[in-house]
């Protein structure tokens, strides 16, 4: 597999109007049209593979919880299908599986009723209804840091 360090020069050749810049963690910033990077992580070139997927896919922000999802699945079809083999590097099926567990999880934990425990849907960002009892709450973002639900009825 190519150096993370020979795959960011080809990507910022193949690339010119993106940025690649080391960060604490991997993410797309499509404000600053920036990606960044971890140097020394595992499989750091398969996250950059994903997160310049991101800047290739032009994912801004989402209006619903299940729309990111859907931009993670998304971008990592693009960094497996067609970067990945563009630079020779052929990214992990699990990898990318476990990967996305997270968000399912994380989209899971979110739709949870405080109320009954089963899962609510999302009527507006961040608000969320179960129709099995009838609860309202609202829930942080959350992506980096714990779930806070709160109850509004």
């Amino acid at each position: 597999m190519p150096s993370t360090s020979w795959l960011i020069k080809q990507l910022t050749k193949d690339y010119p109007k993106l940025r690649f810049v080391p960060g604490e963690v991997s993410y797309w910033s499509p404000s600053s049209q920036i990606v960044y990077y971890q140097l020394n992580s595992k499989n750091a070139s398969w996250v950059l593979l994903h997160e310049t997927a991101h800047a290739l896919l032009n994912h801004h922000d989402y209006k619903k919880d299940v729309e990111l999802l859907a931009k993670e699945r998304d971008a990592w079809e693009l960094a497996r299908k067609e970067l990945a083999p563009k630079y020779g590097i052929s990214i992990g099926e699990d990898f990318i599986e476990n990967h996305l567990d997270t968000y399912r999880d994380w989209l899971h934990n979110k739709s949870t009723c405080p109320n009954c425990h089963l899962n609510g849907v999302e009527k507006s960002k961040g608000s969320y209804l179960c129709l099995a009892c009838g609860s309202q709450w609202r829930v942080n973002d959350a992506r980096t840091c714990h779930i806070k639900r709160t109850k509004i009825k």
